[in-house]
């Protein structure tokens, strides 16, 4: 009974090599593994041995294969090659030249709005002189901290000379709290007032008569002012003047 049943099972292993001798030679070159296939019948089909046909393959020893995996033959000495067709040339894409961009026109600058007409100068104002040396970096009407001044600011030295632009009578010497600071204001007459503001030491007093060119203040830093300025303005009946309609031409 033991004898039968292993001669059963010899048979039973045997059979499939069986049927991979009787499948006919392979003839293409590629094949794709199928059910019972092996690699070593595999190779006897093609007519090559295990080793070339694993390196064309680039499967290593034991030569495991799996179903639907295709395999090509490796090529043998003096076989003839197949003849491989030539790929239709790719016609190369046309090249465009890049073509010259116009650069757009700069946007021109807007022009400055055109400042309001200006009172004529009175006959009857006081001839007035330039309060202290420096350039002008703010006209009458230019906006500063967002509000239209009603004056000029002159740049100028910590400790420069403030001198009063005509004669007339100081009204106040004091510190104004919300913008200007140390300032003065004299009466010339006749509804001019000259306003001197952002000023450090101050060397005048309420109701103290001055004549022109007489020192009242130093330069300093004061009110809104960043830097040493002297802020000064002109006025009739308390309505603003343009200063520089009314202060002499600089050379």
């Amino acid at each position: 009974m033991i004898r039968a049943l292993a001669a059963g099972l010899a048979l039973l292993a045997a059979a499939p090599a069986a049927a991979q001798e009787a499948r006919a030679p392979i003839v293409a070159w590629t094949y794709t593994v199928q059910a019972g296939d092996t690699f070593s019948a595999i190779a006897r089909r093609w007519g090559v041995d295990m080793a070339a046909l694993g390196e064309a393959n680039g499967i290593p020893s034991p030569y495991v294969i799996r179903i639907g995996q295709v395999l090509k033959r490796p090529e043998l000495p003096g076989a003839p090659k197949p003849a491989v067709k030539p790929a239709a040339p790719v016609p190369a894409a046309p090249v465009e030249t890049p073509k010259a961009v116009p650069r757009p026109a700069p946007t021109p600058r807007p022009a400055p709005p055109p400042r309001a007409p200006l009172a004529p100068r009175e006959s009857d104002a006081p001839k007035i002189g330039w309060p202290t040396e420096g350039a002008v970096v703010s006209h009458f009407r230019d906006k500063v901290s967002g509000i239209p001044s009603n004056g000029i600011d002159l740049i100028a030295h910590p400790g420069q000379k403030v001198r009063a632009a005509a004669a007339g009578t100081v009204l106040y010497a004091g510190k104004e709290p919300e913008r200007f600071g140390q300032l003065i204001l004299i009466d010339h007459g006749g509804g001019f007032v000259t306003a001197y503001a952002y000023l450090g030491t101050m060397t005048v007093k309420e109701g103290q008569s001055v004549i022109k060119g007489e020192r009242i203040a130093l330069v300093g830093q004061s009110g809104e002012a960043k830097r040493p300025t002297v802020h000064f303005e002109l006025r009739r009946n308390n309505v603003p003047r343009d200063p520089e309609l009314y202060l002499p031409p600089r050379l």
